[in-house]
């Protein structure tokens, strides 16, 4: 039996193990049966060389130890209840693999995928299945021959349904195939494969000739990939930046392709200001007047921490 093969057995045998209709799934049942299948709160264990292999079957098999887990709103703890985001933000994390929150921004992760024929198995599928708000509401995760595993919606439970018609596809792992060459021409560009907006970083990066892989930590960094994120300083946005740099820099902080372009753009030219990417950090987060005026990383405990967190987080990334 081959890989796949077997992840379906395993999906069928869990299946059976978690068949619940809404009527039976009551919280104490569900505690009961997630204590006895070891779901509980805490980051589940990362199935064995999934992460280094970038193999689809095992996204499917992480996930597929998920089946039966009651659909909860909000819901990021599998003893108590998923919803399709937590459901895919958890099975990534099993495998080492962060993404964000909620479907909308999960679907800005990784690289399209043109057409349902061309999916793969542990590719991400998105749809749009709300006629009164535009915009991505729910996501699954596919695994071959037309179907995903799911969180469907309230009364019901994580399980394997047709995939239908998806609005969009991302794939988050490396494709099966090797990337052409070219992709890592850019230093950190062949590095960030489930890394928010990791497509938004390489673009940026290749244009501006910054590292995609300092971007994506400073994105990390500052507002820990959240679009949406307002500092109490008034730094709005993904990439933090103040009203009147962002004024000045024609950056639209609630647009994530917008910010990460203007971020690129910034640090471009406080790297060539100041000659160094450390000194180029503090005076992202510092100021540029204060990078001068100190004639060097400031003396202050925040930058200072700024400036190491990115350097660290990039460096892994490169």
């Amino acid at each position: 039996m081959d890989g796949l093969s077997a992840v379906y057995s395993r999906i069928g045998e869990i299946q059976a193990r978690f068949s619940v209709t809404p009527a039976a799934s009551s919280n104490a049942q569900w505690a009961s049966a997630a204590a006895a299948a070891g779901l509980t709160g805490t980051s589940g264990t990362a199935v064995a060389g999934a992460a280094g292999s970038g193999s689809g079957s095992a996204v499917v098999q992480a996930a597929s130890k998920y089946l039966g887990v009651p659909y909860a709103w909000g819901g990021t703890d599998p003893s108590t209840g998923l919803d399709c985001s937590g459901l895919v933000q958890r099975v990534y994390s099993d495998l080492g693999v962060s993404l964000p929150r909620t479907s909308s921004q999960q679907a800005t992760a990784g690289r399209a995928v043109a057409s349902l024929d061309e999916a793969q198995p542990g590719d991400l599928v998105f749809f749009d299945n709300s006629a009164s708000r535009g915009g991505i509401d729910h996501v699954g995760i596919y695994i071959g021959n037309g179907q995903m595993i799911a969180a469907p919606q309230e009364g019901e439970v994580v399980k394997v349904q047709s995939v239908g018609n998806p609005s969009v596809i991302r794939r988050v792992l490396p494709d099966t195939a090797a990337a052409p060459a070219a992709t890592a021409a850019v230093s950190g560009a062949g590095s960030l494969a489930g890394v928010p907006y990791a497509d938004l970083f390489q673009q940026a990066g290749a244009k501006h000739g910054v590292s995609p892989a300092l971007l994506a930590a400073v994105a990390k960094t500052e507002s820990g990939f959240d679009s949406a994120a307002v500092s109490p300083a008034g730094a709005r946005g993904l990439m933090q930046f103040m009203p009147a740099t962002a004024r000045s820099l024609g950056v639209d902080t609630g647009d994530p392709a917008s910010s990460i372009d203007g971020a690129a753009r910034y640090l471009e030219d406080l790297t060539r200001q100041f000659g160094s990417t450390e000194l180029a950090l503090a005076a992202y987060n510092a100021g540029p007047g204060t990078v001068t005026r100190y004639g060097g990383i400031p003396p202050y405990g925040e930058t200072q921490s700024f400036v190491q967190k990115v350097t660290t987080t990039a460096e892994a990334w490169s």
